[in-house]
């Protein structure tokens, strides 16, 4: 383990003592290019469920000089998919390491200003972040850089990257249009997406400032990078693949938990190792990679946890997080579960998405109580469901819906209902994740009805 090694790291002066701030001093040497050929040189590819290589998105940003406007950088630790509970629990083990890699970024890409997105109910890494910033300031550490923690709403969509700079600049998480790299934080044109951020009677200037967005691990594993090399990095994994990867693992496993693995580790070793197996009579017959990828079926229990290996059996690595289904479920309310998140959780900037998985969700309802004949339907909306989309939402319905409707056909697959809820994990509880309860409440315009 490189990330959640050792004991917590508690202190400023116990993550220096520990190797803290090497890093930074290394990236600080080499200067601005020789530190994003470095990070590249590492394979490092960003832990936030795309995949993206971290060297290429860096110097995608610092692309275009001065020209281009300001930097910014943003840590995206708006942790709402279900069966993730990685981010937190790297920054309740050490918070140093993010604050270290923000500067990192910063740093190199010239920016003045920091920012770490949480959920405002993240009180805990909150306040760990909160202090840990204090506590570089107060050491005089990168002084020419703040660091500012931003508290956001529980919307699925605070983690998606352009909604995520609406709600840095006091807007709602409604998807901007274009990619942070080409329309960042506090830009002026009023094209970029649902607000336009300052006005055009506050500054006339109409810069793109390209806007680095990567999530809590990734930047937490680049102080490590910088002070042990990108060949230490690549010791470990494959070579598409290299280094380690927190893994969450919930839903029909013995217990709950979070690990972390050497890339290339099998599935079915994290299931064993983090979740305890199954219980007594019990087998695995889906695993969700969050709600991002196609299902995972039993036959591929042993794949190795690499993006390629992943993407070899039609599915994907996502952010590590493995929802684990045993032989009890049924593929249609699985698939309705599913699709009714995403349908509440849709913003309604896009009517094909909005009353598309809206019309998905319903459709799957009949099909799992036995009532309709709809999969002709179904998968006409799943074609459609994508239509001017501004965010991934409606690709993660054709992925995961999709990929079940086969086994919705197949009687021999159907099985009884469970009540299944697919929802957001709230907090860790011994040796079992506390789950979000209210989302069954949750309703299309994002409130909440009563009980009653």
């Amino acid at each position: 383990m490189i990330l959640l090694a050792g004991d917590r790291v508690d202190s400023f002066d116990r993550y220096v003592n520990t190797g803290g701030l090497q890093g930074l001093a290394e990236a600080e040497r080499l200067g601005a290019e020789s530190t994003i050929d470095e990070v590249a040189a590492s394979g490092l590819r960003g832990r936030g469920g795309a995949g993206f290589p971290v060297g290429v998105k860096w110097r995608s940003i610092a692309a275009g000089g001065d020209g281009a406007g300001e930097r910014f950088v943003v840590a995206n630790g708006a942790e709402g998919e279900p069966g993730t509970f990685k981010d937190r629990t790297i920054i309740r083990h050490n918070p140093y390491l993010l604050i270290e890699g923000l500067l990192i970024a910063a740093h190199t890409l010239g920016a003045s200003r920091a920012f770490a997105a949480l959920k405002a109910s993240f009180r805990t890494e909150a306040a760990l972040l909160a202090e840990a910033a204090a506590e570089f300031g107060a050491a005089g550490v990168a002084p020419g850089v703040s660091i500012e923690i931003v508290l956001g709403p529980d919307e699925y969509l605070f983690g998606e990257e352009k909604a995520l700079l609406e709600v840095i600049e006091g807007e709602d998480p409604l998807p901007r249009l274009f990619p942070p790299y080409i329309y960042g934080l506090f830009t002026t044109s009023p094209q970029v997406g649902w607000s336009a951020g300052r006005t055009l009677e506050d500054d006339h200037r109409t810069d793109a400032n390209p806007t680095l967005v990567n999530n809590v691990e990734t930047l937490s594993t680049v102080p490590l990078i910088m002070a042990r090399g990108a060949d230490w990095f690549r010791s470990m994994g494959t070579a598409e693949s290299p280094g380690t990867i927190v893994c969450t693992v919930s839903g029909d496993t013995v217990r709950h938990g979070v690990g972390e693995f050497e890339m290339g580790t099998p599935l079915s070793r994290v299931i064993d190792l983090v979740g305890g197996g199954m219980p007594a009579g019990r087998a695995v017959k889906y695993v969700l990679s969050g709600i991002s990828n196609p299902v995972i079926r039993a036959d591929h229990l042993d794949v190795p946890l690499t993006y390629e290996h992943l993407e070899s059996i039609g599915s994907g690595l996502g952010t590590g997080g493995f929802l684990i289904y045993d032989d009890r479920t049924d593929p249609a309310e699985l698939a309705q579960a599913v699709s009714r998140f995403l349908a509440v959780e849709s913003c309604g900037q896009c009517p094909a998405c909005k009353l598309g998985t809206a019309r998905i969700t319903e459709i799957l309802g009949s099909l799992s109580t036995g009532a309709g004949e709809g999969v002709v339907e179904l998968s006409a909306r799943l074609g459609a469901v994508t239509d001017g989309a501004r965010c991934f939402l409606p690709s993660q319905e054709q992925q995961v819906v999709g990929s079940l409707v086969s086994d919705i056909r197949s009687p021999e697959l159907r099985t009884a209902l469970r009540g299944l809820e697919v929802t957001k994990i709230i907090d860790f509880d011994g040796d079992r994740f506390v789950l979000d309860e209210r989302q069954r409440l949750k309703q299309p315009d994002w409130t909440y009805r009563s009980d009653g």
